[in-house]
């Protein structure tokens, strides 16, 4: 498939598929209602622009008019299992401001989770603030896992073209000749040398696979769009996960002895390491979940304060200052978007390496130490 089809298949895949459509909500902004001549916290909306940007959403909005209540973009499909499959569209919550009625039940939004509730919508909360209503199991297309589904297609459609184009020249054409070399890095800087000639073939696919997926992601965060994947602490595990079952699957002998009983040392240190080692297991996974999750929502959390200045301030001397400011951090985000994706692979690919590489302990006693460098 051309470059050009691919495009176009990505294209019309928005339009038809999630139908965008533009749809505007009257607003109903709660118990407390502002007057016209009241002053408006703009440090109190910066932080819920804020958070909201973090937060993952059950409909996907463009832009939104506080003063109009009106709110543009589509809703998502809404897939809930309580009693049974109820599934219906993002749109019967009207952003969260009201009571969605499915097969006689009742369901709310609250703190971007969905709670069953009476007709009138009703959150009971306990000592501590937090929710008491039952919650259905929620498999819900949000905004987040929308976006993963269309990076997984379009990385599908990518690799397949630059496949292809190999089958039928030895140099590939188009766009293919821009992700070629970048394939080749992850081979040669990242792949080969920390799991080795011999065995780095079998794992370039999931390697290819995670620096894409978290480039791209990266990437469609510093957009308008106002989507923020890697920065969900759910995606970056489930990312660490796979990465932990991959080396714990693929592990030879010589990896578990080195866990739980050193070779090498004397036999009180073994017994002193063999925890030591096992919690290893554990922190590497937790390593790479945090690095990739705080890093992402830092570079986010300081563009949108950023911006927030500029309200706040409202001067003509802070206004340029800060967006310059804001301009430079962007492009600097461009660059940690790939260094991110590029650090995730590099360790992913090292603690595979480290779980196949194959020890020789011939040349020492079981009671040898290893020399320390």
């Amino acid at each position: 498939m051309q470059p050009s089809k691919i495009a176009k298949f990505f294209v019309l895949s928005l339009l038809l598929v999630f139908s965008f459509s533009v749809h505007a909500q009257e607003g109903h902004h709660g118990s407390e209602e502002v007057e016209d001549n009241d002053p408006v916290d703009t440090r109190e909306e910066i932080k819920e622009y804020i958070d909201h940007h973090l937060l993952d959403s059950y409909d996907f909005t463009l832009w939104s008019d506080a003063e109009a209540g009106t709110h543009t973009g589509f809703p998502l499909p809404i897939i809930l299992i309580d009693g049974g499959l109820k599934v219906f569209m993002s749109s019967k919550f009207h952003h969260g401001e009201a009571v969605a009625e499915v097969d006689g039940e009742h369901y709310k939004i609250f703190h971007n989770k969905i709670y069953r509730t009476d007709a009138s919508g009703t959150i009971n909360l306990d000592e501590e603030g937090h929710p008491t209503n039952e919650k259905p199991f929620d498999f819900s297309i949000t905004k987040n896992v929308l976006l993963i589904i269309l990076t997984a297609i379009l990385m599908f459609f990518l690799f397949k073209g630059l496949a292809k184009s190999y089958s039928k020249k030895k140099i590939p054409t188009g766009f293919n000749r821009a992700l070629e070399p970048l394939v080749i890095y992850v081979r040669d800087e990242i792949a080969i040398p920390n799991i080795g000639e011999k065995k780095y073939a079998k794992y370039m696919s999931f390697l290819l696979s995670v620096f894409f997926f978290i480039w791209i992601l990266n990437l469609l965060g510093l957009t308008p769009l106002g989507v923020n994947v890697t920065n969900s602490i759910s995606v970056t595990l489930c990312l660490a996960l796979i990465t932990f079952f991959i080396v714990q699957f693929s592990a030879n002998k010589d990896y578990w002895k080195h866990i739980f009983w050193m070779p090498g040392v004397p036999v009180p240190m073994k017994i002193v390491l063999m925890p030591i080692e096992i919690l290893g297991m554990f922190t590497k996974p937790f390593a790479l979940m945090i690095r990739l999750y705080a890093n992402i929502t830092a570079g986010h959390v300081v563009v949108m304060s950023l911006l927030g200045l500029i309200v706040v301030f409202k001067n003509w001397i802070a206004g340029p200052a800060f967006f310059g400011f804001t301009l430079f951090i962007s492009v600097i985000e461009i660059l940690v978007a790939f260094l991110q994706a590029y650090i995730f692979t590099l360790l992913s690919a090292l603690y595979i390496g480290m779980a196949v590489e194959e020890h020789h302990h011939g040349d020492h006693d079981e009671g040898d130490e290893i020399p320390i460098v």
